[in-house]
């Protein structure tokens, strides 16, 4: 236990260097395309949750008119002043917890989740949440990491999870991300599952689709 009034390293490590591990991580090619690819599909009003260090705002189409994020963390939210900027789409900082967003029903015609799910601690309620700050007729477009269907690249996801979640900040790689979805209420209407081209196959398992309330 940290002597009291002092910072535990874990902490120092979750929350100074884990926003720019995953900074550095989502950057690749792949990744890059997947994400460009979902956000093609937002527009309006849009919920980002896990809105990071901005990777997403080179890429909101013009259809968007504002986007109101969701992050907890104030170092991503410092690294993403520059790439928000240069977007020209503006840019509201709403809420540090998806699992209680402090939006009024109907308040969003988009919601958008890109390598997020992974790490909020109840994605469920989180997902509940934006089903019910969606107005009606809205989506969910996401890209995000999970559970494998091959039992050998799951039996490896699951033993590495303790370590994943101690460096990548709660990270979770075996979270059944169209199974959640529809625990929350909501109805894929597109959903294509694939390896993450350059990625282990244990951390890069992509669920990649378009969702709705009302399953």
């Amino acid at each position: 236990m940290a002597p009291r009034g002092t910072v535990s390293g874990m902490a120092v490590w979750r929350e100074r260097v884990v926003p720019r591990l995953v900074d550095v991580a989502l950057r690749s090619p792949a990744a890059t395309a997947a994400r460009r690819r979902t956000c093609a599909e937002v527009s309006g009003e849009v919920l980002e949750l896990g809105f990071g260090s901005g990777l997403n705002a080179p890429h909101y189409p013009p259809e968007v008119a504002r986007v109101l994020a969701v992050e907890p963390s104030d170092l991503a939210w410092r690294m993403a002043a520059r790439r928000i900027g240069s977007s020209g789409v503006p840019v509201q900082r709403v809420g540090l917890d998806g699992q209680a967003l402090p939006l009024a029903d109907g308040s969003a015609d988009t919601a958008l989740s890109t390598w997020t799910l992974c790490t909020i601690p109840d994605p469920v309620a989180a997902l509940r949440e934006v089903a019910r700050v969606l107005r009606p007729g809205g989506r969910l477009c996401f890209v995000e990491h999970g559970l494998s269907p091959d039992p050998g690249v799951a039996r490896w996801q699951h033993r590495l999870q303790p370590l994943q979640y101690r460096l990548a900040g709660g990270c979770h790689l075996q979270r059944p991300i169209d199974r959640l979805l529809e625990q929350a209420g909501f109805r894929c209407e597109r959903l294509h599952t694939s390896y993450e081209p350059g990625a282990p196959r244990p951390l890069g398992y992509l669920y990649e689709g378009i969702a709705v309330p009302g399953a």
